[in-house]
C-alpha cells in the first residue's frame, strides 16, 4: 500500500522556478474574508501531470471536504433536518441515533449526544463541564477540520470530577487564564466538539439531560469579565456536494478550496500545498469546474476515480484482512504522520471515528468464511463465557446497512445491543452469549438477543468504549459472524 507520502508529481524545473518565484504555496487568505485574494501564478502542467495532482489533493482533501457537509448540515443550513443550530453554542440532543439520522456515516446509537461548532477566527472559547457520577461514562472529542482527534476532555483523560478548557484556534498566542484546568489549539480556524454521555436505559434519560444542561460554553472575553474583541468577518457559507457528488463531481476541488481558507497551511505540507497550486488548488485557489478543458476534465476526473481505486485497493488488501484497522485510521496528525490514504478511510467508513485509547471499532463485513454479510442468510455472534469485551466503560454491537452506512430500521427499533442491556440477554449453558444476526425473528424465545439485519449487504461494529490493555494490544480478539 501506498500512502500519498510517497507520491511523486513530476513538474518541470521551469515549474519550479514559477513556484519558488511566486510561493503560493506560502500565500494565505485572511480567516473569512470575503474579499478576493489575487489567484496563484498559473503553472502548465500536463494532464497527465494534473490527474496526479487531482489524486494527491483529493485523498487529502477528502476529510476536508466531507467535514465541511457534515459542519453546513449541522450549524449553517436551518432547512436542514438535521441543522442544530448556530456556531460557538453548545446544542444537545437528548435522544440516541436512529435511522433519521444521515448526516454523518457509522453513527453511535449509545450515547446522546452534544456538539459544539466553533469558531475561533475573533477568540477562543471556554468549555466548561459539569461534575458527573464515576460510573457514567463521558467524553468530549475535538476535532479539527482536517478531522484530527486533537484532544479529549472526558472519564478516561481528565476524570469525571469536572472542569474547564479552553479552545483556540491556530493564531491565538496569548496565556491560559486563571481557573482554566487545559488549553487545546486546533491547527484550524473552525473546529467541532463531539460530547457523549453515556445512557444506561430509557428511564435514564432525564439524568442525562441534567448532565448535558450543565455542559457550558462561553466566548473567553465573556468568561474573564473583558470587552469582546471585534468579530470576525461573516463567511458567506457555499452549499456543499451531496455525498454522491462528492465521489465524481470536479467542483469537489471548489469546496475544497472554500474549506481550505480556514485551514492556515502546517509548515509539513507546504510542498504539497504548492503542487496542489499548481492546478489551482488552495485557499486562494481559481480552480473552476466550468472552466476546464475537455482534457483536463478527464484527466481531473480520472484523478478522483484513482483516489477511490487506491481506497478500494488499501480495503481489499489490508483492512478486509485485518492488517489494518480503525485505530491506525484516527488520532492525531502524529498518529496518522502523513497518512493521507489512511485519514480518507476514516473518513469513508466512520467520520469522527474515537482515537484507539478511546474506543477502538472493530468491525466485520464478511462472515468467517470470508462471504459478504447480507440479510438474505442468517449469522449468529458469540461470545464465549469469560470472553465480552474488555472495557473500563462499556461495548456494543451495532448494525449498519450498506453501502451507505447508516443504522437499520427494523420492527423492534433495535439497532445495536451492548453491555447495558447485559441483564436482559440469555445466556448459552455455559455461560457465553449467543447474539442472533439476521432479518426476520428468530422466535420468540430468542428474540431478546436478536440484532435485526436489512434484507441486503450490512455491517456489524463492535465498539469498546475506554478498551483495556487486552483489547489495545490484540491479546481479546472479537467474534466474527458464523452463518447458520
Amino acid at each position: 500500500m501506498s500512502s500519498l507520502r510517497g507520491t511523486v508529481v513530476v513538474i518541470t524545473i521551469a515549474a519550479l522556478l514559477v513556484l519558488t518565484g511566486c510561493a503560493t504555496g506560502d500565500k494565505k487568505s485572511e480567516p473569512g474574508s470575503t474579499a478576493a485574494s489575487p489567484p496563484p501564478t498559473a503553472v502548465p502542467v500536463t494532464p497527465e501531470q494534473a490527474r496526479a495532482v487531482a489524486k494527491e489533493a483529493y485523498i487529502y482533501g477528502f476529510p476536508i471536504v466531507d467535514n465541511y457537509r457534515v459542519n453546513y448540515a449541522y450549524f449553517v443550513d436551518k432547512q436542514n433536518p438535521e441543522y442544530k443550530g448556530g456556531w460557538n453554542e453548545i446544542h444537545n440532543v437528548a435522544r440516541v441515533f436512529t435511522p433519521a439520522d444521515t448526516a454523518i456515516q457509522t453513527p453511535n446509537s449509545d450515547t446522546p449526544y452534544s456538539s459544539v461548532g466553533a469558531d475561533l477566527r475573533a477568540e477562543p472559547l471556554v468549555l466548561t463541564v459539569p461534575p458527573i457520577e464515576q460510573d457514567r461514562y463521558y467524553s468530549l472529542q475535538f476535532v479539527d477540520g482536517y478531522t484530527y482527534n486533537i484532544a479529549y476532555v472526558g472519564s478516561r483523560t481528565t476524570g469525571n470530577g469536572g472542569g474547564k478548557y479552553l479552545l483556540a484556534g491556530p493564531g491565538w498566542t496569548g496565556e491560559k487564564p486563571a481557573g482554566i484546568d487545559e488549553v487545546i489549539q486546533s491547527d484550524t480556524d473552525l473546529a467541532l466538539v463531539l460530547y457523549r454521555t453515556q445512557l444506561f436505559g430509557p428511564s435514564d434519560l432525564d439524568n442525562v439531560k441534567k448532565i448535558q444542561a450543565g455542559y457550558q460554553v462561553a466566548p473567553l472575553s465573556v468568561y474573564l469579565n473583558q470587552p469582546s474583541p471585534a468579530p470576525a468577518p461573516a463567511i458567506d457559507f457555499v452549499p456543499p456536494l451531496t455525498p454522491d457528488q462528492q465521489k465524481t463531481s470536479p467542483q469537489f476541488f471548489e469546496i475544497l478550496n472554500f474549506a481550505l481558507k480556514f485551514a492556515p497551511t502546517v509548515p509539513a505540507e507546504q510542498e504539497m500545498r504548492a503542487r496542489f497550486a499548481t492546478i489551482g488548488i488552495g485557499p486562494d485557489g481559481d480552480f473552476d469546474a466550468d472552466k476546464l478543458s475537455p482534457d483536463m476534465r478527464t484527466a481531473i476526473e480520472g484523478g478522483m476515480a484513482d483516489a477511490w481505486a487506491e481506497l478500494d485497493a488499501l480495503k481489499k488488501s489490508k483492512m478486509d484482512t485485518g492488517e489494518v484497522g480503525p485505530a491506525q485510521l484516527f488520532g492525531t496528525a502524529a498518529d496518522l504522520n502523513g497518512n493521507y490514504l489512511y485519514r480518507m478511510a476514516g473518513t469513508v467508513y466512520g467520520i469522527y471515528g474515537n482515537t484507539a485509547a478511546e474506543a477502538l471499532y472493530p468491525g466485520a463485513s464478511n462472515d468467517s468464511t470470508g462471504q459478504p454479510l447480507t440479510g438474505a442468510n442468517t449469522y449468529t455472534y458469540h461470545f464465549p463465557s469469560g470472553q465480552l469485551p474488555p472495557v473500563n466503560a462499556f461495548w456494543s454491537l451495532t448494525m449498519y446497512e450498506l453501502p451507505q452506512s447508516a443504522l437499520v430500521a427494523n420492527p423492534i427499533d433495535r439497532y445495536l445491543v451492548n453491555s447495558p442491556m447485559l441483564p436482559s440477554l440469555v445466556k448459552d449453558p455455559d455461560g457465553g452469549i449467543t447474539l442472533y444476526v439476521q432479518n426476520a425473528s428468530p422466535g420468540a424465545d430468542k428474540e431478546s438477543n436478536w440484532l435485526p439485519a436489512p434484507k441486503g449487504p450490512f455491517r456489524v461494529v463492535l465498539r469498546l468504549y475506554w478498551p483495556k490493555p487486552d483489547a489495545l494490544n490484540g491479546q481479546w480478539k472479537p467474534p466474527i459472524p458464523v452463518r447458520t
